[in-house]
C-alpha cells in the first residue's frame, strides 16, 4: 500500500513536470497568461538600470547632466562616466559619496574635492566639508543622474548621500534619474528600527538595520513620506531593473561596493558584524579579510588570530593596528549557503559580549547610533536572549512592513513566477532556464 501511493504521488509529480513543459511552449518566456502566473525564463540576463541604456540616453540628450557614482556605476566593463561621454552626453561635474569616485578611500575618511585625471571633469565630494550637493554646484544642471550599488543596510551610507542628493534636487527643482540596481537584501526587513534621538549620517531615517529595498525604491518612500525638510519632494524618474525574477535572490555584487566589503561573505555578514564598530571588538579592518572575522587582544583562549595593519586603500588606520587579535574565523564557520547568511544575526555579539572580561568598556558610544535604539546595549548587558531581543522588534518591523510595501517596484514576484529561482548572478553569465528546474525537481 505504502509502495502504491508513493508510486502515485511520483506519477502526479511528473504530470505537472509536463505541463509545465507545454506551458513553457504555449506561453512562451515572461508573457502572463490569463491567469496573472508568470512563465519565468532564466536565460534572460537581469539588467539594471544602468544596463538599459536606451531608456535614459535619450532623455539625457541636448541636457546638463550631474552625476552620482562611484567605482560601483559600471555598464560591462565601462564606467558609466565613460559611456555617457562617449555617447555626446554634456556632463557638468560627478558628486561622490563616501569611499570616494574610485572607491578606494578608507571608511570615515574625508574626500576632498578634486578633478579627475581622466576625463578632467570636476570631482565633488558628498563626504568631505558638505554631504549635499550646494547650489552653486548645479547652477549648471539640467538634471542629476544617480548610479551607485546599495547594500541595502541602514548604517551603509549610500542611502544618507541619496536623501540629501534629493534634497538639493528638490530644492532647485531639478528631476533626479535613478538607475536602480538590485540590493543583495531585498528580501524582508529585519533589525531594531531606527529611534529618532540616534539620528545621524549612518542612520537617517526610521527604518530597520535591512529594509528589503532596492535605492529606487528607498527613494519613492523618502519622497512618500515627506523625509525631505519642509515635506520636499524630489522629481523622479527610476529607470527599474529588468528581469528581475524573485526578491529573495542571490544577488552577487560583480564589484565591491566598498574597500572594506571585498567579496560576498563580508557583504552577507556586513549586517550583523557592523555592529562591532560600536564596541571595542574587532571585525578585521586591517586585514584582508575585513568583516569576516572577529577578535580583540585580549581574548588569548580564542583558536583563531590576526594581525591588522595598515593597508593603503582599504585600511589606513585600523584598531590595534599590529597588535595580535584572538578571536573567530568566520570564514570557516559560516558554511551555509550564502542565502542563508543574509539575516541580521546576533548571536556573535552575544557570544563576544559574554566572553570579553572588560564589560563595563565592551560598548562605546557610537554602538547607539549604529543599533538605532538605545534597548540593545541594555538587553545584551542584562543577558537577554536573542529570541527575546527579536520579539522587542516585532511591532516595529509589522509598522515598517505595511510602509514599505506601498514603495515597492519589483511586488510578489515569487508568487507570480512557475518556480523559485535558485541563485540568481550577475546574468550575462546565467544560462539557467525552466529546464534546470525541472531538471533539479
Amino acid at each position: 500500500m505504502r509502495f502504491f501511493l508513493k508510486s502515485k504521488v511520483m506519477l502526479l509529480y511528473q504530470a505537472q513536470k509536463c505541463w509545465l513543459i507545454l506551458i513553457y511552449f504555449f506561453c512562451g518566456f515572461g508573457i502572463n497568461s490569463s491567469s496573472g502566473i508568470e512563465v519565468a525564463d532564466f536565460s534572460k540576463p537581469l539588467l539594471t538600470g544602468a544596463d538599459q541604456i536606451e531608456k535614459y540616453l535619450p532623455y539625457l540628450m541636448n541636457k546638463r547632466v550631474s552625476l552620482v557614482v562611484n567605482q560601483t556605476s559600471m555598464l560591462g566593463n565601462t564606467h558609466l562616466v565613460d559611456t555617457l561621454l562617449s555617447a555626446g552626453i554634456s556632463i557638468s561635474n560627478v558628486f561622490s559619496p563616501e569611499h570616494g569616485f574610485r572607491g578606494d578611500a578608507d571608511a570615515g575618511e574625508l574626500i576632498k574635492n578634486s578633478l579627475d585625471k581622466k576625463t578632467g571633469l570636476p570631482l565633488i565630494s558628498l563626504y568631505g566639508k558638505n554631504k549635499k550637493p550646494q547650489k552653486s554646484d548645479l547652477e549648471k544642471t539640467d538634471v542629476v543622474v544617480f548610479d551607485i550599488q546599495d547594500v541595502g543596510v541602514r548604517f551603509y551610507t549610500y542611502i544618507s548621500t541619496l536623501h540629501y542628493v534629493m534634497e538639493a534636487c528638490a530644492e532647485n527643482n531639478l528631476e533626479l534619474l535613478i538607475l536602480d540596481r538590485p540590493n543583495p537584501n531585498m528580501s524582508k526587513p529585519d533589525g531594531p528600527m531606527m529611534e529618532p534621538e540616534f539620528k545621524s549620517f549612518v542612520g537617517m531615517h526610521p527604518v530597520p538595520i535591512i529594509y528589503g529595498m532596492s535605492i529606487g525604491e528607498y527613494a519613492q518612500m523618502i519622497n512618500g513620506e515627506y523625509w525631505l525638510p519642509d515635506s520636499l519632494q524630489c522629481k523622479l524618474k527610476i529607470i527599474k531593473i529588468k528581469n528581475l525574477f524573485s526578491r529573495n535572490i542571490e544577488y552577487i555584487l560583480p564589484i565591491p561596493p566598498s574597500p572594506n566589503l571585498p567579496n560576498q561573505l563580508s557583504i552577507d555578514l556586513y549586517p550583523s558584524l557592523c555592529l562591532f564598530e560600536g564596541t571595542v571588538i574587532s571585525i578585521a579592518r586591517g586585514t584582508l579579510f575585513p568583516f569576516q572575522a572577529i577578535g580583540h587582544p585580549f581574548l588569548k583562549s580564542q583558536y583563531f588570530e590576526f594581525t591588522p595593519v595598515s593597508i593603503a586603500g582599504m585600511s589606513k588606520n585600523p584598531p590595534f593596528e599590529n597588535k595580535i587579535c584572538y578571536g573567530t574565523d568566520l570564514r570557516e564557520i559560516q558554511s551555509k549557503k550564502t542565502s542563508e547568511l543574509i539575516t541580521f544575526d546576533l548571536h556573535w555579539l552575544i557570544y563576544f559580549y559574554s566572553i570579553f572580561p572588560d564589560k563595563e568598556h565592551f560598548f562605546n558610544s557610537f554602538f547607539e547610533k549604529l543599533a538605532g535604539t538605545g534597548n540593545l546595549r541594555v538587553q545584551i548587558k542584562e543577558g537577554t536572549k536573542e529570541q527575546e531581543i527579536r520579539k522587542s522588534w516585532a511591532i516595529g518591523l509589522e509598522r515598517f512592513s505595511a510602509i514599505r510595501k506601498k514603495y515597492l517596484l519589483y511586488k510578489n514576484l515569487d508568487e507570480q513566477t512557475l518556480y523559485t529561482p535558485f541563485v540568481y548572478k550577475k546574468a550575462k553569465s546565467n544560462k539557467k532556464s525552466i529546464f534546470y528546474w525541472l531538471k533539479s525537481n
